[in-house]
């Protein structure tokens, strides 16, 4: 990304909260710095605190490096310049060799990257097929076991009747444990998830007994896995919880080379684990792709950065799925570049049609995601929000913020991101003349 082409609302969507935000404004000013300047590949300077430190942007992907203490990344020295950057307040100069050696690091370690990736160096161990094939053994065993007790408590459940699940809690929690126990992890979250409906409100019962009877063809599913087509044999054991090694999903996956626009992200936040959702919308092939990213502790900082409203040529892999959605990026060509273009996008028509067709693909499949095309959000006489279009259909919309969707809109239609479960659209961010603006959750 050119240092012209950076927005300070971009600056400040990289920034991991809103305190390092705020403290980045503070410093976007040149008295808190010296030396600073910048060329096509980056932008440094030190800034002042209680030491001198030493502050560099890598322009190409806006990766940041700061000799501070701070262990949130990017930190507030690094927001403060990128601020300086967009707002074009940095002389033009040659980089002095703290930033040189910075940006040497770099090229080699993403040398060696593509060089571990052409000639496959990076090859794991020799296993023991074997022994290998006897714990898979074991382990489908013991799932088996899990899904038959499974099997057995649901259709008690079914059979008792749902009245007074409200007062239930020990249940859930025993049920999810078993399954932790049996190596059935995916299946164990299903379970948790169950625990949260009992007097969610209006239609709950149905709600519960449509979310049984996918755990019952899962368990079903996995009773016949060696019949089912190897994709969606895939799909069950991802549900079950028992994932793909990188390697395979690299070996097996489908390839797509596209011009990729960040259409959105979100961070969640925990105690032990930081979860990073981005969406990534291909401006030829008109896919989504879900990346997914975690790291470890509240201030860890993600692998790979993302900023929503930006493109960039890349080579993703999609993990073997009947109907495949996570992706995983495997390079990335040219600079990153601000995207100001049209987008493909759905009508609520052809996004029904496409839940439809994956969901007839691969019946454990939750939720699309897809770009709306020029649609109107308008509240109706109880409160909820419900997405139009021209041609009078509406899909009602929750979970983000309804008033900040129609102030975007002030009435006339727009590009709308969402994700759709069958009943109801999560919008997730808004594409208003070339601007991406955030809906879900925090959009970074």
């Amino acid at each position: 990304m050119t240092p012209s082409s950076l927005t300070a609302e971009q600056a400040l969507a990289l920034a991991p909260d809103s305190s390092v935000a705020g403290a980045g404004q503070k410093l976007a000013n040149g008295q808190s710095w010296q030396g600073l300047g910048r060329n096509e590949r980056a932008a440094w300077g030190e800034c002042k605190g209680s030491a001198l430190y030493q502050v560099r942007v890598d322009l190409a992907d806006l990766s940041s490096k700061c000799s501070c203490p701070s262990r949130k990344f990017p930190c507030k020295h690094a927001v403060g310049l990128l601020l300086l950057t967009a707002a074009e307040r940095l002389p033009a100069g040659v980089p002095p060799a703290w930033v040189e050696e910075w940006l040497s690091r770099r090229n080699a370690a993403s040398e060696r990257k593509a060089k571990r990736e052409a000639t496959g160096t990076q090859a794991p161990a020799p296993v023991d097929p074997e022994a290998q094939s006897r714990r898979a053994a074991d382990r489908h065993e013991r799932v088996r076991q899990g899904v038959e007790a499974l099997s057995l408590w649901m259709e008690d459940l079914v059979r008792q009747g749902f009245a007074g699940l409200e007062a239930e809690t020990a249940a859930w929690n025993t049920q999810a444990a078993r399954l932790v126990d049996a190596q059935a992890p995916g299946l164990a979250a299903q379970v948790r998830q169950l625990a949260a409906l009992p007097g969610s409100g209006p239609g709950w019962p149905r709600r519960m007994l449509e979310r049984l009877g996918r755990l019952a063809l899962a368990a079903e599913g996995w009773r016949k896995l060696e019949q089912l087509p190897p994709l969606l044999a895939a799909d069950l054991r991802a549900l079950v919880g028992i994932p793909l090694r990188e390697e395979d999903v690299i070996a097996r996956g489908e390839r797509l080379m596209d011009r990729w626009v960040v259409i959105a992200q979100e961070v969640e936040d925990s105690e032990r684990v930081r979860a990073q959702r981005t969406y990534l919308l291909g401006t030829t092939h008109g896919r989504t792709a879900l990346l997914l990213q975690f790291a470890a502790g509240p201030g860890a900082h993600f692998t790979e950065r993302f900023l929503p409203g930006t493109a960039f040529d890349a080579e993703l892999v999609f993990w073997p799925s009947a109907a495949p959605q996570r992706a995983k990026l495997l390079k990335r060509q040219g600079e990153v570049q601000p995207w100001t273009g049209a987008l493909p996008s759905l009508t609520l028509e052809g996004l029904c049609q496409r839940f439809a067709q994956e969901l007839s693909q691969q019946p454990f499949h939750e939720q699309t995601a897809a770009l709306l095309g020029q649609v109107v959000p308008v509240r109706d006489a109880a409160g909820r929000t419900w997405l139009q279009d021209a041609a009078g259909a509406a899909l009602r919309a929750g979970a983000s913020d309804p008033w900040r969707l129609l102030a975007l809109s002030g009435g006339h239609p727009l590009d709308v991101f969402v994700e759709w479960d069958g009943e109801e659209l999560r919008p997730l961010s808004a594409h208003v003349q070339g601007r991406m603006y955030a809906l879900g959750g925090p959009l970074r």
